[in-house]
Parts: structure tokens; C-alpha cells; sequence
């Protein structure tokens, strides 16, 4: 399968390191269906409520509304937005030598002689691949192992939860996502760098928050000092579309790589998916949200940073969106990328 080009920041673009660039929406954006989607998005409850949307083409702000309570310097939860900058900080690791996607996984829960589980690898992880246990669910009343996870008895130490579940398929033979598998990622990540808690934080700061100029994000730990790099690290719109464009401009910031050589391309190559799986993924980022070719970062309650390579075109859009209407959100965010096609 080819990956349609990313596109380079257009050289009289200013990088948006410390603020954003501001443009004008495209002459031939389909203006009405656009309002129209604004007030249904902002004016309406059919996909919840939304608090911020914010479009970025061509490097510049097109286009940026808040709802009631909300703006431009308000944090947004970025729930499972975060899996895929804990792939970024692999992806950086990666690029220093410090970790190879396609060695075992360090994970000392399955160290043990003739433990199945020691066959998985970093690939198979980042892919949802790992063939492990875990039962993704947000209905309070079901069986869930990622409430457990993030909001009971796995909260001193998520990574060791998840770690702990049994296989259930061979290693890279079945999909399935699962919000423990980050959380197993990003202890891999903390034992390559040696650091936990506010070490780590520094860490993320120093390198991939600071060179983009992102000065909001808050990143939550457990109770093992683990970023939670499944669920939770806070940002302003602004901030989660200048991680977008590190990726729609191929890891490169200012002209200088952030992210390794192919790396992008890696997060967007599709993952075997059993037959009939709603969404494709890729490696912590998934396919095809905002059409053929996109890939996104999404998150529980409708938050989404959704990078279209063939528009050079970024939409972040956070709010509360209740499950029973995420498939309206969904049809939502590609009818708003399709008025700029």
C-alpha cells in the first residue's frame, strides 16, 4: 500500500513555535455546508457538546471557535490522544538507539522461563498486536479491565496491571485494542530513559514539548511514578495541533527531525485487523477518521486531532460526546474535512 506524500511546511509559513501563524479560510471551501456543520457541532446536542475546534491548513490557524466556558488558553483532557504521543516518545528513543521496535519488550513480568508473553515485541504492542487479555469497556456496569486500570485497583502501578494479564492469542496474530498495552509502552519508555515522575515529565519537556513550543500539556502518572500514556495528559487546541503538525510534517521541526526517518510513515502503515473491524489502525494512530490517507489521534468523549496529508490540513475538536452518538461525531469530523476537498 502507498502513503500519500506529506506535505512540507510551505517555506513563507512561519514554524508556529511560539504562536500560530494566522490564515483565511480557502476561497472554495463550501461555506454552507460548513456553517451548517459549525451550528450543528456548537448549537445542537446531536454529538454532545463541543468546546473547542481549531483548523489549521497550509501551517497557518484558519479557522478557531470555543463553545461557552471554553477557549484558547482552557486545557483539554486528551484521554487516548495521549497513546499516540507516548509513540512519539518512542519514536524518539528510537531515533537515539535507545530502543528497537522489533526486540522483545522489556517487561519483567514475563521474564519467567517458558512465559509465552516473553515473545512480544515493541512492534506487536504499539500495533494492539500483543495477542494479551484485556477487555476495553466505558460502560460503568460491564466487566471492564480498563476501569479497573485507570480508576481502582490498577492505579498504583498501570503498567504492572496490564503486564500482568494472561495471553489470549499468539503474539501479533489478533487485534485488539487496549488501553493497558500503552500503559506496559510507556514503563518501557521510563526503563529506557531512567526516569519516573516529574524525571519523566522533564524528559517529555525537554524533548517534544519544548522544540514545538507546546507550554500546556500537563501529563498524569500513576502510582508508580508511570505516565499514564494511555488516557491522560492535558493540552490547549493549539498545543495538540502543533503535535499534529509534527507528524503531518513527517517528524521534522524547523528543520530539524524530531522523530526518525520513516517513522510517521510506520504510525500510519495499517495493522492486520480481523475482518469486520470498524476503524483501521496503525501504530497508536489510527486510519481514515477524516478519509482515505488521514490518520488520527482520537480520544474517548470525542477528542480528535485528525491530519489530512492531501489537504495539508490539521482539525482538532475536544468536548463531551456521550458513546451513543460517537458515530455521529464521526460522520461529523469527515463531512467538515470533506468541505475543504
Amino acid at each position: 500500500m502507498s502513503l500519500i506524500p506529506l506535505p512540507a511546511q510551505p517555506a513563507d509559513v512561519p514554524w508556529p513555535t511560539e504562536a500560530w501563524p494566522q490564515g483565511d479560510l480557502p476561497a472554495d471551501l463550501d461555506r454552507l455546508r460548513f456553517e451548517a456543520l459549525l451550528a450543528q457541532a456548537f448549537d445542537t446536542d446531536d454529538m454532545g457538546e463541543t468546546h473547542a475546534l481549531a483548523i489549521v491548513q497550509g501551517g497557518r490557524l484558519v479557522f478557531e471557535r470555543y463553545g461557552p466556558r471554553h477557549g484558547p488558553d482552557h486545557t483539554y483532557p486528551s484521554w487516548s490522544k495521549a497513546k499516540s504521543i507516548t509513540q512519539a516518545l518512542v519514536g524518539i528513543l528510537v531515533g537515539q538507539g535507545r530502543l528497537d521496535i522489533h526486540a522483545l519488550a522489556d517487561v519483567p513480568e514475563w521474564r519467567a522461563p517458558g512465559d509465552p508473553r516473553g515473545a512480544i515485541t515493541l512492534d506487536q504492542l504499539l500495533r494492539m498486536s500483543s495477542g494479551l487479555k484485556f477487555v476495553e469497556d466505558y460502560v460503568p456496569e460491564h466487566p471492564s479491565d480498563v476501569i479497573e486500570m485507570l480508576q481502582r485497583s490498577g492505579r498504583p502501578d498501570m503498567a504492572h496491571f496490564a503486564a500482568s494479564m494472561p495471553l489470549e492469542h499468539a503474539p501479533g496474530s489478533f487485534w485488539s485494542y487496549a488501553s493497558g498495552t500503552t500503559n506496559i509502552v510507556s514503563r518501557i519508555v521510563a526503563r529506557a530513559v531512567g526516569a519516573t515522575g516529574e524525571d519523566f515529565h522533564a524528559f517529555m519537556r525537554r524533548a517534544l514539548f519544548d522544540p514545538l513550543g507546546m507550554k500546556s500539556p500537563i501529563p498524569k502518572f500513576d502510582g508508580a511514578g508511570t505516565f499514564i500514556g494511555s488516557s491522560y495528559c492535558f493540552a490547549t487546541a493549539r498545543d495538540f495541533a502543533r503535535f499534529g503538525l509534527l507528524y503531518l510534517r513527517d517528524g521534522v521541526w524547523q528543520g530539524r527531525r524530531l522523530l526518525p526517518d520513516g517513522w510517521v510513515d510506520y504510525a500510519r502503515t495499517p495493522t492486520f485487523q480481523q475482518p469486520g473491524e470498524e476503524n483501521r489502525y496503525g501504530a497508536h494512530w489510527w486510519l481514515d477518521v477524516g478519509g482515505p490517507g488521514s490518520f488520527s489521534a482520537n480520544g474517548y468523549d470525542g477528542q480528535y486531532t485528525v491530519l489530512v496529508p492531501d489537504l495539508d490540513l490539521i482539525l482538532v475538536r475536544h468536548g463531551a460526546t456521550p458513546l451513543a452518538k460517537k458515530d455521529v461525531l464521526k460522520t461529523w469530523v469527515g463531512q467538515a474535512v470533506g468541505c475543504f476537498r
